[in-house]
């Protein structure tokens, strides 16, 4: 995999990571840590993004570091970004997100990892790269 093909995953944790037990921390969702291991490991970015602040939040940070899962950024879209609700929006920025509340459920970890690890053996559009707007309006003519 070069550099162009590395993602930015935002993983939500109650109910994708870990059972949803909130505000405890649930068990591993099967396959989940080894997944996050292997997508660490493949040069992704993980970003942890979910409702979890405070204490729960620190809890959900040190149970994934326990198993061996660092991520880029919590809760936001880079590890410096201060979050200052007057003038920023909550969403962060991310190429896929992983969450158990998608349409249709959660796909389980190892249908995650398959079609992150070989999107043309799926049917998931991977993100491309953006283009211009000028680009896009040459396109349309």
């Amino acid at each position: 995999m070069n550099l162009k093909d590395k993602l930015i995953l935002a993983i939500d944790f109650d109910g994708t990571v870990v059972d949803d037990a909130y505000p405890k921390i649930g068990k591993p969702k099967l396959f989940a840590i080894e997944t996050l291991k292997k997508l660490q490991s493949d040069g992704h970015r993980l970003i942890l993004w979910t409702y979890r602040s405070g204490k729960y939040l620190d809890e959900a940070v040190e149970f994934c570091k326990s198993k061996g899962i660092e991520f880029y950024a919590i809760n936001s879209s880079f590890p410096e970004e201060k979050f200052d609700e007057a003038t920023k929006s909550r969403k962060i920025h991310a190429d896929l997100f992983i969450d158990d509340r998608n349409i249709g459920g959660f796909i389980g970890w190892g249908e995650v990892y398959q079609k992150i690890a070989d999107p043309n053996a799926s049917p998931i559009n991977l993100p491309k790269k953006k283009k211009s707007l000028f680009s896009f309006l040459r396109k349309n003519r």
